[in-house]
């Protein structure tokens, strides 16, 4: 993950050299090196994905001569990917966002005991018919919309046994597959509380700087600029559901025809062509691809 870049561009090392420095941790070993089951606790996944997003940043910056803010309409990203967009326009810097991060994946971690909560992703059916599944499956319980992602992609969160009971139940109400997600907290969710109250005052400490490009926040799929409102939005999204489909459509219905994924992997481009076939997206991880970028920017 990351390791193209790093190998190819000074500006992606730099990145990597200053996440390790505000963690005191080589974070970038375990990027480029592993071992996988160490990347992906969620104390260091979070940074580590949000690092290889901004080397991607920094590489196309420097290579093109520009800053991104002056290329784009907008900002988003999907959960954690909300700081690394901050990020990649000058909204938190670096270090914050690493140290963020990292108490991020801790105070989510600490919320809710290994085992007691879970993740599924509901196949082939809308927003409405998942929230239907959720509310008859908590039966006391927690079953919370986490994300509706796309098209007939909605993910629930909550308490094991609640998740347990709307994968049983979903066949009735027209799911044609679900999927438990190999995770280790049940994210965006109200079992999240504790996690949102350790964000709220971890970035109540937390310089976040006035944004020149809007950021198309995750709760609210609308654009937003005031720090003040991007910090009470950063707090609410521990608990709430990422409105990514709705984030999608916002950013074409104010004339945006292309999306560029900056990072590792590609599930966000794949949404993208999900949500509206007419939108061009494609996922920028290595030089070849930043070539490519630069080419038509």
């Amino acid at each position: 993950m990351g390791a193209a870049l790093a190998d190819a561009f000074p500006a992606a090392r730099e990145v990597f050299e200053e996440v390790d420095d505000a963690l005191g941790q080589r974070l970038s070993r375990l990027v480029l090196e592993g071992p996988e089951a160490d990347l992906t606790l969620t104390e260091n996944a979070q940074p580590a994905l949000m690092a290889v997003s901004l080397a991607a940043v920094r590489v196309i910056e420097s290579e093109g001569g520009f800053a991104l803010s002056e290329k784009c309409s907008f900002v988003a990203g999907h959960s954690l990917g909300e700081y690394s967009a901050l990020a990649a326009v000058g909204a938190l810097a670096l270090a914050d966002t690493a140290r963020l991060l990292r108490r991020r994946g801790l105070a989510m971690q600490q919320a809710v005991p290994v085992g007691e909560g879970a993740m599924a992703a509901l196949l082939g059916i809308d927003l409405d018919a998942a929230r239907a599944i959720a509310a008859a499956a908590a039966e006391g319980g927690v079953c919370d919309i986490a994300n509706d992602n796309a098209p007939g992609q909605v993910v629930i969160s909550g308490a094991r046994e609640a998740v347990a009971r709307a994968i049983e139940i979903a066949p009735e109400h027209g799911v044609k597959r679900c999927i438990e997600l190999p995770v280790s907290a049940p994210f965006h969710c109200t079992l999240m509380a504790p996690a949102a109250d350790a964000m709220a005052e971890a970035l109540a400490e937390t310089e976040i700087r006035p944004l020149g490009v809007p950021l198309v926040a995750n709760v609210a799929a609308e654009a937003v600029t005031a720090p003040g409102e991007i910090r009470r939005m950063l707090v609410e999204q521990v608990t709430n559901m990422v409105r990514w489909r709705e984030s999608v459509l916002y950013m074409r219905d104010n004339g945006v025809d292309t999306l560029v994924e900056l990072g590792a992997g590609k599930v966000l481009t794949g949404l993208a062509r999900r949500i509206d076939r007419e939108m061009t997206a494609f996922a920028v991880e290595t030089p070849a691809v930043v070539e490519a970028l630069l080419k038509t920017i």
